[in-house]
C-alpha cells in the first residue's frame, strides 16, 4: 500500500486526477471504477482540465460502484431535485469528457429485478475484462461504496440497506440542501460488493479532512473487519494507493514518514 499525503484538499485531488490520466495515457481503453460524493469532485474537476488539454476518454469504459434504489432519475431535471448518482456522475464529469454513452455503466436505481440486475453488473464487469482502476472514498464508519458496516469481505454486487449513519451523513450533505425530508430519502442503495472491489487491478481511495482522520487510522492501520470494509485495502493484493490530505492523515502513526507528507 502506497500512501501520499498532500498539504490540502487541492493538491490532494490533482495529484488524484493526474493518476487517473496516467492510466488513461498507458491504457487508452482501460476500465475504470468510479465513485460518488463529495470527496471526488475536486479530482473530477482536475480530470476535465486535463481532457481539455487533450487527454482522450473516448475508449474509456466507467463502471460506477453504487446508487441508490428507488430514487427519481430525470437528467432533465436540476441536480437540486435529482439526487442519483447517475446525475452526479454526468454533471460532474461524464458531460464534460469525450467518454462514449454505451461505455457508461451506473447501477439501475429503479430496476424491478435487483437481484438479477445485480448478476448482470457483474457479468458486465467481467465481460469488459475487469476494472483496472478502481476509485474509492470513506464512509464516515469506514464502508466503500455502500457496504455498510457487516458487509462480507467477499461479497458481491447487490442491494443494500442503508445504516442510521450513512442516510444522516448522506441527507446532511445532499439531501437536505436540495429540500429532501429524511423520511424521503432512499433506503436502500445497489453497490458493489467488497469482494468485487477487491477484485480491481488496482484501486485509489481517496479521504480529506480532520472529520476523516479518524476512520482512516482505523481502516489502515487497525484489524481487518467487516465492521469498516475499508480496512479490506490491508488485504487487498493489487497496487493500493491511498491519497490524503495532511488533515485526513492527521491520526496516522509516523505521518512525517509517509511519501508526500
Amino acid at each position: 500500500m502506497n500512501i501520499i499525503v498532500k498539504e490540502d484538499y487541492e493538491q490532494m485531488s490533482k495529484f488524484a486526477a493526474d493518476h487517473i490520466a496516467n492510466v488513461v495515457r498507458n491504457k487508452p481503453n482501460c476500465v475504470i471504477g468510479f465513485a460518488t460524493g463529495s470527496t471526488p469532485i475536486g479530482t473530477y474537476r482536475e480530470l476535465i482540465r486535463i481532457h481539455r488539454e487533450g487527454l482522450d476518454f473516448s475508449n474509456v469504459i466507467a463502471f460506477n460502484l453504487d446508487e441508490y434504489y428507488g430514487i427519481s432519475i430525470d437528467l432533465s431535471k436540476p441536480y437540486s431535485l435529482d439526487q442519483s448518482y447517475m446525475r452526479f456522475m454526468y454533471e460532474e464529469l461524464f458531460n464534460h469528457i469525450n467518454i462514449k454513452e454505451e461505455n457508461i455503466h451506473i447501477p439501475n436505481g429503479l430496476t424491478k429485478e435487483p437481484e438479477k440486475f445485480c448478476e448482470d453488473y457483474e457479468k458486465a464487469i467481467k465481460d469488459a475484462g475487469g476494472i483496472d482502476l478502481q476509485i474509492l472514498g470513506i464512509g464516515g464508519d469506514g464502508h466503500w461504496a455502500f457496504n455498510e458496516p457487516g458487509s462480507a469481505l467477499d461479497s458481491r454486487t447487490r442491494l443494500e440497506k442503508l445504516n442510521d449513519q450513512t442516510l444522516e451523513d448522506n441527507y446532511e450533505a445532499f439531501f437536505k440542501e436540495a429540500g429532501f425530508r429524511r423520511e424521503d430519502m432512499p433506503q436502500y442503495a445497489i453497490t458493489m460488493g467488497v469482494g468485487t472491489i477487491l477484485e480491481s487491478r488496482s484501486v485509489m481511495m481517496l479521504a480529506s479532512g480532520a472529520k476523516k482522520a479518524d476512520i482512516i487510522k482505523k481502516a489502515l492501520e487497525g484489524p481487518v473487519t467487516t465492521e469498516a470494509t475499508a480496512s479490506a485495502i490491508q488485504i487487498y493484493k493489487g497496487e493500493a494507493l491511498v491519497v490524503l490530505d495532511k488533515d485526513a492523515a492527521s491520526m496516522l502513526s509516523n505521518v512525517a514518514s509517509i511519501k508526500g507528507a
